[in-house]
């Protein structure tokens, strides 16, 4: 039995076909120059094969992304609806102070300035103030390029969510290194997850935004002196 298309389904291909170029892996914004500490952990010999890579990233996915980005994400992408950039400031304020390491927060600075040049390149002005905020981060201007281009945040939740599993593939793939086949299995894996992911993340109340990850940040803090590195983080 086919599918049919209903007129729903064709009223969101727009907005789908812009999530697919905010989420694609060649948008010129460098995030592929960052492991986020998994450089260190395979120095160290914490991540040195497929299941351990695997452990790592799924570990980080289930615990991390929603219980800091998916949620500041959220709040962020509320604001710009609705029109209260003061509110996206105390919010992407928080995402920074929850960033463990002076890498992690270089990282966000260095994205969130360059999605804000190309956001602005393509014509949303209002990211332009943001090339060069003191408070800019990634989530920021991501979660402003969903709101101007009409993408559901739940959308856009799962876009972040994959972007970042897929970042972290990547790396275990040169850094290990591993087959192709194999990161796709890791991916696979990983996105049997993001569902639920999404589901944690934008149920998360303001008082429990934030995690500990002593390992992640230790390997952040020991990466900024690492002697050979790959990756900026």
């Amino acid at each position: 039995m086919g599918l049919t298309n209903t007129a729903e389904d064709l009223q969101l291909l727009g907005p789908l076909v812009r999530l697919q170029q905010l989420a694609s892996p060649t948008l010129p914004v460098g995030s592929f120059a960052y492991s986020q500490g998994l450089e260190t952990a395979r120095e160290f010999g914490w991540v040195h094969d497929r299941a351990t890579a695997q452990s790592w990233i799924l570990e980080l996915l289930h615990d991390v992304v929603p219980a800091i980005d998916l949620p500041l994400l959220s709040r962020m992408y509320t604001a710009w609806a609705e029109h209260d950039e003061a509110a996206v400031e105390e919010w992407s304020t928080l995402l920074l102070a929850n960033r463990e390491s002076a890498e992690f927060v270089a990282e966000e600075h260095h994205l969130g300035a360059a999605l804000a040049r190309l956001l602005t390149h393509l014509g949303i002005s209002d990211a332009q103030p943001w090339i060069d905020h003191p408070q800019r981060t990634r989530a920021a201007t991501f979660s402003l390029a969903a709101v101007r281009w009409e993408i559901p945040l739940s959308w856009t939740a799962a876009a972040w969510a994959f972007g970042w599993c897929e970042n972290q593939v990547n790396a275990a793939v040169r850094l290990i290194p591993l087959g192709q086949s194999d990161g796709q299995c890791i991916l696979r894996e990983a996105t049997r997850f993001i569902p639920e992911v999404v589901e944690r993340g934008l149920d998360t109340d303001d008082d429990e935004i934030g995690f500990a990850t002593p390992r992640l940040a230790l390997a952040s803090a020991l990466h900024e002196t690492q002697n050979v590195r790959l990756f900026r983080s």
